[in-house]
């Protein structure tokens, strides 16, 4: 799409003077009071009195869209009903992302030339993209775009920007595992995004009950194609992710055309889809088909039937698993109960459940016995341990000075002396003090005699 010219409102830019200006216009003085009253040139300079007529406003809308040059645009055609006869064929032309549409004309002999050129119709639900140059009619005020060349967006184009899409959303994380929410085993209510008067609901509704009867479902009946598709689909989703009660929801389509399911990839449509805390179950293709709703979901069907069997559990094989598991139960239980009355009947079998008493004698005789060996064993650790304080008594006795003195000895000691060990400690009148085995003695030296000499 080439660059749009936008008209600045508070300046000038027009290459020439107009062929009439608003002062020099008839009529285009305000009427009031009698008085004539220049127009404001600009649109700052208009005041609450001295306004623009409303003729004088289109007439500028008017001169500046003229300025504007053909100009390549893309949408997809949302209504087209061709008038025969006709030399003007009138178009809706939608944006693919947005809530917005243009009305475009052409020549029906261009048109012609066009379809002929290209080999295809121009028909309502195609992707195209147009040459044309905007138009503005002053007397309703309404803008459109007069076409001289329709041109269809190729399917390999659209699959090449899906894409470049998908790569953006998975560098983003919206495809990833970790952020994808598990199905409830058995939700309270399921909600379904489906077509109007569409065989997939009916797939998904009547195999889902088959499985389990009585389930309760909140349907959604949109367009699954064409231009409506993607803001229906997209609301819906939206309203069912918001109802507490619904603990699924289904996206159902069964498949068709890669043209038919390009509102499946429009990145508004996945990043709702993304956004949503509700699990989703993606049923609106083929097993080849693979638009990007497929990937953001949380379980991807291959079929609507498939996401019937996925969203809720078989009832008839719940029945069978729990009365499985109920048998199981009942034999583990059987088998542990015959295991614990063999136990018993052991325990009951043992010579002390027929006599308590016998295992309170066994254990008093082993007590008395205890009592013995410990009384033996203290009796001999007294008796070597007597025998041993003798002994050391005997030796301390045989070894104490007072067993020397009374075998008839005694100890000699003087004063400033101490013990008297020989006789050169001594001299002729010193008094010195005797130790007997039993009392004490003071006697005088009368003489002494020196020690004899060893013989060598």
């Amino acid at each position: 799409m080439g660059p749009v010219t936008e008209y600045p409102p508070n300046r000038r830019t027009s290459p020439g003077p107009p062929a009439r200006t608003p002062a020099s216009a008839p009529g285009d003085t305000p009427a009031g009071n009698g008085a004539s009253r220049p127009l404001a040139r600009l649109a700052r300079e208009t005041t609450p009195d001295n306004p623009w007529p409303l003729r004088l406003l289109s007439t500028k809308i008017d001169e500046y869209i003229n300025k504007m040059t053909f100009v390549w645009v893309e949408g997809q055609i949302v209504q087209f009903n061709r008038r025969p006869g006709s030399g003007v064929q009138y178009l809706t032309l939608r944006d693919a992302d947005a809530d917005m549409s243009m009305s475009v004309s052409v020549f029906t002999r261009e048109l012609a030339a066009i379809e002929q050129a290209t080999g295809t119709q121009v028909t309502e639900g195609a992707r195209v993209v147009v040459h044309a140059k905007p138009r503005f009619w002053t007397k309703r005020g309404s803008l459109e775009l007069r076409a001289d060349d329709i041109r269809p967006v190729g399917i390999g184009d659209l699959l090449a920007r899906i894409e470049q899409l998908r790569r953006i959303l998975a560098a983003e994380g919206l495809f990833d595992a970790e952020r994808k929410h598990p199905l409830p085993f058995l939700p309270r209510r399921v909600g379904l995004v489906c077509g109007r008067n569409a065989k997939a609901k009916d797939d998904v509704i009547v195999n889902a009950r088959l499985r389990w009867p009585g389930l309760p479902f909140e349907i959604r009946e949109v367009a699954v194609q064409g231009a409506q598709a993607v803001r229906e689909v997209t609301a819906a989703i939206r309203e069912l992710d918001a109802d507490p009660e619904v603990d699924v929801i289904v996206v159902a389509r069964g498949g068709g055309a890669v043209e038919d399911l390009l509102p499946f990839s429009d990145e508004g449509l996945v990043r709702a889809a993304a956004a949503a805390r509700t699990p989703i179950v993606s049923a609106i293709g083929h097993e080849t088909d693979c638009p990007l709703l497929d990937l953001v979901a949380d379980y991807r069907a291959s079929t609507p039937t498939d996401a019937a069997r996925r969203i809720v559990p078989d009832l008839a094989e719940e029945m069978m698993g729990l009365d499985q598991a109920r048998d199981r139960l009942r034999t583990v239980l059987r088998s542990r109960l015959d295991a614990e009355q063999r136990g018993l009947d052991q325990v009951r079998a043992r010579p002390v459940m027929a006599d308590p008493t016998l295992i309170v004698r066994d254990r008093i005789a082993e007590l008395d016995q205890a009592r013995e060996r410990m009384r033996r064993a203290l009796s001999a650790t007294l008796s070597l341990a007597t025998a041993d304080l003798r002994a050391d008594h005997a030796r301390l006795r045989a070894l104490s000075p007072q067993g020397v003195l009374d075998r008839g000895y005694a100890i000699l000691r003087a004063p400033g002396v101490g013990i008297i060990t020989s006789a050169q400690q001594l001299k002729k009148g010193d008094l010195i003090e005797g130790v007997l085995a039993s009392g004490r003695l003071v006697a005088q030296v009368v003489g002494t005699t020196k020690p004899a000499t060893p013989e060598p």
